[in-house]
């Protein structure tokens, strides 16, 4: 959708279909006649249709918010399609649509679309490409007005709804918001206890949060057709998405929900240089953005943020309860939570919470670009950051609380660290204060004393993120315990059932664990993957035992 010139002519944002893959196409609508300024969707409607012109034009809009006119992002002439990808995930709308002139066009439900995608695979994936191309113009332009996060730089608040919006690849616009500048326009309407402001379709939301905002989205889960999901995958990190992507690919009826928003820890690593057929390596945002893409194309309910509370189970069916008091029926539940990061105990930790990172993204660099910084931990993640950081132009001091570098960094990225100029190694060290006035300025390490940092990455493990699953085996650090690793007491409820634990399954009969949350598992992104797509094969197997009445 063209800025420039609004008649879509870029192939990428409106492909050319052949007659044969047109006919197609409008096979799968319903046909609307309509008159001249009728609106066919509009702003903030849910479950709208992609509309396919077949005769006259449309042109679609970007409504007027408080601040500024109507604008018309593009005019759909016949055989031409609208809609963006924010429709294949229930997403309500941000723009409008509306004839221009009578005309005639068909209309392609969600469900039917979502069949397209699945059962042709030509037309689904240049209409695919599409949508993902126009997702990616729009963001761009001025349709992300519709969509403005406004905060104090660097709070807590603030960072969380940037970092949801572009975890689900929302058309946005952020505004860092000065609180030292009185003469800004916000200061007479609103109060620094209103922020963050979400501003959409020019509507304020005041103190706003993820889930306030995923409320409006229509991206919080709300039941659909069915009763009863086939599976239900807790986290949208490598190992969830991987499962959702695998198990709707083959029929079942999936929904994927995260605490946050998808991606999980993989989402916050800068660079991953070790993932099959990525030579030249791979940021995780890019990686597990492209996943999410993929797993919507099939169907997957995406539902963020949404945190998993308890898990209970009640004869063949299992109950997913979220925070905010929603349930999730499922006949087998995928456990995919991962794990929650850890920190320091140190004086004013708090105090600078919004210059403590646990993720090194686009996001984060900006906050620290060309700054000196300290990256704290001895496993790959903090590996990876320290290098992202200093090609980034910071100078770094990464410290290690253990001996050697090696012991648990990859070869490649201990020597590429070694050569490194930007990077200091503190071996046997730590973290033992942070100071600063406005924001963090000091952190100090204990063999060498205070460094100028303005900004401290944190990467110093986690811990698996059970604490709400207290019916399942765990051992004693949390892992929950799966397969033939489960305890001989859990065992005894199985024998009624005539059979053992498949692989991948927990102590409760069709829930199933995979990723950093399983005991014995990797903690890598490949092995996450790996685990997530080959237990599906075992919830098959514990579906067919329990088919449906």
């Amino acid at each position: 959708m063209n800025e420039s010139d609004k008649d879509v002519t870029d192939p990428e944002l409106a492909p050319r279909l052949t007659d044969e893959q047109w006919h197609r196409l409008c096979a799968r609508g319903a046909i609307r006649y309509v008159d001249d300024s009728e609106i066919l969707f509009t702003t903030g409607q849910r479950d709208y249709p992609m509309i396919l012109v077949e005769d006259g034009e449309i042109e679609v809009v970007r409504d007027s918010p408080a601040w500024m006119d109507e604008e018309v992002i593009a005019v759909m002439d016949p055989r031409s399609f609208a809609g963006e990808l924010g429709l294949l995930n229930g997403q309500r709308a941000f723009l409008t649509a509306r004839a221009i002139g009578p005309g005639r066009v068909r209309e392609v439900s969600r469900s039917d679309l979502r069949r397209l995608l699945a059962e042709d695979d030509e037309l689904g994936d240049i209409i695919l490409h599409a949508l993902w191309a126009r997702r990616e113009s729009l963001r761009r332009g001025s349709a992300a007005m519709t969509l403005k996060i406004v905060g104090a730089a660097g709070s807590p608040g603030f960072l969380s709804l940037r970092r949801f919006a572009n975890r689900l690849d929302l058309v946005h616009m952020a505004v860092e918001l000065d609180l030292d500048a009185p003469a800004h326009p916000l200061h007479a309407r609103y109060a620094p206890g209103d922020l963050p402001i979400v501003f959409l379709e020019g509507q304020p939301i005041v103190r706003a949060t993820p889930g306030m905002l995923a409320e409006q989205l229509g991206l919080s889960y709300e039941p659909g057709d069915e009763d009863v999901v086939d599976l239900v995958v807790i986290g949208g990190g490598p190992a969830g998405l991987a499962s959702a992507i695998y198990a709707a690919s083959e029929g079942l009826s999936t929904v994927l929900v995260d605490a946050v928003a998808p991606g999980g820890q993989a989402a916050s690593t800068s660079r991953i240089e070790n993932y099959l057929g990525f030579p030249f390596g791979v940021s995780g945002d890019s990686l597990t953005g492209q996943a999410v893409l993929q797993a919507i194309k099939f169907g997957v309910r995406v539902c963020a943020p949404c945190e998993a509370v308890s898990l209970r189970s009640l004869g063949d069916e299992l109950t997913v309860l979220l925070s905010d008091g929603r349930g999730i029926r499922a006949r087998s539940a995928m456990v995919a939570s991962g794990a929650t990061y850890r920190s320091l105990n140190l004086d004013r930790w708090d105090d600078f919470e919004g210059d403590i990172h646990y993720a090194a993204t686009a996001l984060e660099l900006k906050r620290v670009a060309n700054a000196p910084v300290v990256v704290i931990g001895g496993a790959n993640s903090a590996g990876q950051v320290a290098l992202y950081l200093a090609a980034s132009g910071c100078s770094v001091h990464l410290v290690v609380r253990g001996d050697d570098l090696g012991a648990r960094m990859s070869s490649y990225l201990v020597r590429r660290i070694r050569e490194e100029s930007r990077i200091r190694v503190h071996l046997g060290a730590n973290v033992t204060g942070l100071d600063g006035d406005a924001g963090l300025s000091t952190v100090v390490i204990d063999t060498v004393g205070p460094v100028e940092a303005r900004g401290l990455f944190c990467f110093i493990g986690a811990e698996p993120a059970t604490e709400w699953l207290a019916e399942l085996d765990r051992d004693d650090a949390g892992f929950i315990r799966t397969g033939t690793d489960v305890t001989r007491q859990s065992l005894e409820r199985w024998q009624t059932m005539g059979r053992e634990p498949l692989p991948f399954e927990t102590s409760v009969p069709r829930v199933f664990a995979a990723g950093d949350v399983r005991r014995g598992s990797m903690k890598r992104v490949a092995a996450a993957v790996g685990e997530g797509s080959s237990a599906v094969a075992s919830v098959h197997r514990a579906l067919a035992a329990h088919p449906v009445a």
